[in-house]
């Protein structure tokens, strides 16, 4: 059997400030992590993998060339294999092109029985790509999964879906595409001996061009992007609360009352 699952590394947003002129991230001296959702994604898999130790876990991911750090760690944790599309080609891709691109990657790679990606990424916040992938795939789709099982012959999985207000009990035929939330699980520590496997010069990480893949060049890249940021920006602070005060329940109404009517509120 054979997963795939879908890692970005992102900037760590504890640290992200805004560039106040530009409106703009500023990345410089900003560390760089494994995307939070994609790690309970990849425990998952190795879960599953530890039930199953036939199973191979490969990574897939899209970035610059540092990105390959963020695999090193995925590998240290329990992966397999991972596969990098880095190229000029896809720089600047919205989640409809980036989708893309993951998908020819995919495909590139060969069969599979799963794929599990993070609900979404915490620099974009968009929780689009799992999903735009699964429908460029033809594949059946469960998102916001917070409970996971698969069957004894490996044919269906079923997973609690996550709501507002409960849950949703689904099955799904195999392959399939699941986008994980943090409920679902708690990430593993990276192992020593995974450490030094990982850090070796032929780990199994292979670094792939677009031309490698067969993506359609119109279709990645910023150019090719239908959506664009138009700027980046901090929050104005709220302004301080107001606590009514008054002898009894009906003066507190009371000053509340007049307090709205002082802002036309009412």
């Amino acid at each position: 059997m054979r997963i795939i699952v879908c890692a970005k590394q992102v900037p760590d947003t504890s640290e992200v400030k805004i560039d106040p002129v530009k409106k703009t991230i500023i990345r410089d001296g900003v560390p760089s992590i494994l995307n939070p959702d994609d790690a309970n994604a990849l425990e998952e898999a190795l879960k599953v993998k530890d039930m199953y130790p036939d199973t191979v876990v490969s990574i897939v991911s899209m970035g610059p060339p540092q990105a390959t750090d963020m695999l090193v760690e995925c590998l240290a944790m329990g992966a397999d294999e991972a596969f990098l599309l880095s190229d000029r080609a896809v720089g600047g891709s919205d989640t409809w092109a980036t989708s893309n691109a993951i998908t020819a990657l995919i495909k590139s790679i060969g069969p599979f029985d799963m794929i599990f990606a993070g609900r979404q990424a915490i620099d974009g916040d968009t929780a689009q790509v799992g999903p735009q992938i699964a429908e460029k795939m033809d594949l059946p789709q469960v998102t916001y999964v917070q409970e996971f099982s698969i069957s004894e012959d490996k044919k269906t999985v079923t997973v609690k879906r996550q709501l507002e207000d409960g849950y949703e009990e689904i099955k799904v035929n195999t392959p399939c595409m699941l986008t994980c939330i943090k409920e679902l699980n708690t990430p593993r520590y990276m192992r020593v001996n995974g450490i030094v496997n990982a850090c070796k010069k032929d780990a199994p990480i292979f670094v792939k061009s677009a031309k490698d893949v067969e993506v359609d060049l119109t279709t990645v890249g910023l150019e090719a992007s239908p959506t664009h940021v138009f700027r980046s920006f901090t929050p104005a602070p709220k302004a301080p609360g107001m606590i009514i005060s008054g002898e009894d329940e009906k003066a507190q109404a009371q000053a509340l009352l007049c307090k709205l009517k002082e802002k036309h509120a009412i």
